[in-house]
């Protein structure tokens, strides 16, 4: 494997067994800080014109789901990698603790209403993930239930990548020094004070908890058609880097076109 494809060194192959102990989550991959700008700038371009085709080749749909534990850089990997996307074809989605409604539904029922359509790269902050990650760890349902759920999102993802649907899953690994900075400055920064919840110290408490509970997932739900990525994010430029370029060498192997017009146009129209 080449170091240098981020795709293949970052990806979970299917059938593997993850140990989250075994990756260095400050692993650069090569690159460095000094000329990961220019570079992330370069897969920002890449990103503006492919999702343009996407959009306007009206055909098929990208899906992104953005997982870690709290802190871990979701908020900033979206401002940072799909801010290079027009909204209008990238919609963006945030699964919080679900509502009375939606709690009266199947837990894949809210996740099902937000997939993208034709031409739209969506955005998941947290997704149908939450269901076997706080679900399990914090004891909302018993094991019985969210136990079976695994090969449910399997089968889930299964159908949207069979309907048109490219699916592509990041997991922003950091570890448990960087997350206490990280809520430190969001303590001591006025503008960023609200980010910081005290629940936060729970899930903070129950760190070996979760991140088995990642590596159950990692484990069994990076399939063919809808992979895990392990991005190692400790240092944020190269969180953003790595999203950015896996999302852009995926949609660049799609090869969206521009349609032809709805009409013909003569090439010789003079419009007045």
């Amino acid at each position: 494997m080449n170091p240098g494809d981020l795709s293949a060194a970052l990806r979970v192959v299917p059938g593997t067994t993850v140990d989250l102990g075994a990756v260095d989550p400050a692993a650069t991959y090569g690159r460095r800080k000094e000329t990961a700008a220019q570079e992330l700038e370069r897969d920002l371009a890449r990103l503006r014109i492919l999702q343009e085709r996407l959009w306007a080749e009206n055909r098929r749909r990208v899906l992104v789901v953005l997982q870690g534990i709290d802190a871990a850089g979701k908020g900033g990997t979206i401002e940072h990698v799909m801010g290079a996307f027009n909204p209008l074809g990238c919609p963006v989605h945030g699964f919080k603790v679900p509502t009375e409604e939606e709690l009266a539904h199947d837990y894949l029922w809210r996740v099902h209403a937000r997939v993208p359509a034709n031409g739209e790269i969506a955005i998941f902050d947290r997704s149908h993930y939450e269901d076997v990650l706080v679900v399990r760890v914090l004891g909302l349902v018993p094991e019985r239930r969210w136990r079976p759920r695994y090969e449910q999102i399997n089968a889930f993802e299964q159908l949207l990548a069979a309907e048109g649907t490219t699916i592509l899953k990041f997991f922003l690994y950091i570890d448990r020094d960087e997350q206490r900075e990280r809520f430190q400055a969001r303590v001591a920064d006025p503008e960023k004070r609200w980010k910081f919840r005290m629940g936060d110290l729970e899930t903070r408490r129950r760190w070996d908890d979760y991140i088995a509970a990642y590596e159950e997932v990692l484990t069994r739900c990076s399939t063919p058609v809808a992979p895990w990525f392990i991005v190692p994010a400790n240092r944020k430029w190269f969180r953003n880097l790595a999203v950015a370029q896996i999302l852009a060498d995926t949609l660049t192997n799609l090869d969206p076109r521009y349609p032809e017009p709805a009409e013909p146009i003569p090439p010789d129209l003079v419009i007045d």
